[in-house]
């Protein structure tokens, strides 16, 4: 029986935040931020993890190769062109893997071949076999997508699919590349595939979505209705462009409509809450309040009529529980009394672990000073708190004291006393905000040479004691970096953030920027 038969109700989930997620523009990572999220997936138990595209920098190779050498219970899967050079790669990348994939694709619609690839058909169908023989010399686990399948032609998809699957490949992903899908024709594309290609039950069909019409999710429902057995997504929808679909909407659609979709996965949901504040944190991109799932709005109630019905019958306006994706750890508080276990153990339920002793204190010590400073310590705190410490670098610039001065009618300005390779220095400027004023100053006797290519602020817990967490990413030479800071007063964690950011600059701990593939 092959593998595509014994597995008809199960649904594959391949999670791509670490690749297509991370080619959001201004969302790479570095290789041990990859590591931390990579880590929260297995967790959370994703069949297929999508590391990165290992010919596009030595980066991106490190960071696949990385991620394989760590994980042992999902699947690691680096992307790679349909090309001799780019498969030897990934090929080499996954080596460390307990389970590799390697996923090679081309394009097969009209426009594509005519005006990207500028090849024949028939050289595409050649070049895409050829390919899928070459990974199979590395790993029997081989994925092949037709990229922007949506627009391709029905008779040529058959006859590519029916050929490579015949060369090899276990997996067939059809990517509704440039989200120009609607769920009815693009499930039905699958349906008909499926029907028309004589050794299509050798191969599990998959779906990879963009949102740009916000139809990826519901396109990629549909085509698991219509017999895919693996969706392509990334947690919190993160994606180029407008995005691709959610993982965290695909798992809980499939577990609350199973009358519809009788599926199953393998997803443990309750770690789906802290992997979408990690991936928030890492990026700085703050996951909007209505979000599904995870925004911080989604299970919340404010209508007189929706409290009175919830308390008398939870279901009258929730159809999931909200401990379920991982909301109830938010209610575990901890406060100033609280002893190192304690913090320790949490931390480890978050997924966080530390690699010494010296690095738990350091963890422990932040947590004393934000305890003192409010009286509650979420889950959202201890993310932040631990991002805020987890790129072990030297810190040649630090923080020791900030006075601001903004009040209406007059220009803002900050006064910051640095350490900068153990030298106290005094820096000043002003600027057109209190933020604006404190990175100029920064600036004005460090002068990094880099750009500020995004500021990002979220309170992490309600309130207006609220921890601030800043994201600032910082681009030079073609190299970005994200630089993290919490505290409670916004502008000093501003400050650490972009003092944060200068240092890993320094310290070479940086992710290239790359165009999206």
């Amino acid at each position: 029986m092959s593998d595509a038969a014994t597995q008809k109700d199960k649904l594959v989930i391949f999670d791509t935040t670490l690749r297509d997620g991370e080619q959001s523009p201004g969302a790479s990572m570095t290789r041990e931020e990859k590591i931390r999220i990579a880590k929260m997936l297995e967790k959370m138990r994703v069949d297929v993890i999508e590391a990165g595209f290992a010919i596009a920098s030595p980066g991106d190779f490190e960071s696949v190769r990385s991620v394989a050498e760590v994980i042992k219970d999902s699947t690691v899967c680096s992307l790679a062109r349909a090309v001799k050079a780019d498969i030897e790669r990934a090929g080499e990348a996954i080596k460390p893997a307990n389970s590799g994939r390697i996923h090679t694709f081309i394009a097969t619609s009209p426009i594509h071949m005519q005006y990207k690839l500028q090849m024949e058909p028939e050289k595409v169908l050649e070049q895409a076999v050829n390919a899928v023989k070459m990974a199979r010399n590395f790993t029997d686990n081989v994925e092949f997508s037709c990229e922007d399948a949506s627009r391709s032609e029905f008779d040529f998809l058959c006859r590519i699919i029916e050929a490579v699957i015949d060369a090899g490949a276990g997996t067939i992903n059809l990517p509704d590349t440039v989200g120009y899908g609607e769920p009815g024709e693009f499930g039905a594309m699958f349906g008909s595939l499926i029907k028309a290609i004589p050794n299509s039950d050798k191969a599990i069909f998959s779906a990879h979505c963009h949102n740009d019409l916000g139809l990826a999710v519901a396109n990629s429902l549909s085509a698991v209705m219509h017999g895919a057995r693996q969706v392509e997504c990334t947690i919190n929808g993160l994606g180029e462009r407008a995005g691709n679909a959610s993982l965290e909407e695909i798992v809980m659609a499939v577990k609350t409509r199973h009358d519809l979709m009788p599926v199953t996965t393998n997803i443990d949901p309750v770690h789906i809450v802290p992997t979408s504040r990690l991936v928030s944190s890492i990026t700085g991109f703050p996951v909007q309040p209505n979000k599904a799932i995870v925004g911080a709005n989604a299970f919340a109630h404010e209508s007189g009529i929706h409290q009175d019905g919830v308390l008398k019958f939870r279901e009258t306006y929730e159809i999931m529980k909200a401990e379920d994706v991982g909301w109830n750890t938010n209610k575990l508080v901890l406060g100033k009394h609280s002893g190192r276990a304690a913090v320790k153990a949490r931390f480890e339920e978050l997924g966080i672990t530390f690699d010494s002793q010296e690095a738990l204190n350091e963890a422990f010590g932040r947590f004393k000073a934000l305890a003192d400073k409010k009286h509650e310590i979420f889950d959202e705190d201890l993310q932040a708190l631990v991002g805020d410490s987890t790129h072990e670098v030297k810190e040649k610039f630090s923080l020791v004291g900030l006075e601001v001065i903004s009040k209406t009618g007059a220009r803002p300005s900050a006064t910051l006393d640095l350490v900068i390779e153990d030298a106290a220095v005094k820096a000043h400027a002003e600027g057109s905000g209190p933020v604006d004023a404190t990175f100029k100053a920064i600036e004005s006797v460090v002068n990094s040479g880099s750009e500020l290519k995004l500021y990002s602020v979220n309170a992490v817990t309600e309130g207006t004691d609220s921890l601030g967490d800043v994201t600032v990413r910082l681009e030079r030479g073609g190299h970005l970096v994200n630089g993290v800071g919490s505290d409670t007063d916004v502008v000093v964690a501003s400050a650490k953030a972009y003092l944060d950011a200068l240092n890993l600059l320094e310290s070479g701990v940086a992710a290239e920027a790359k165009e999206g593939v």
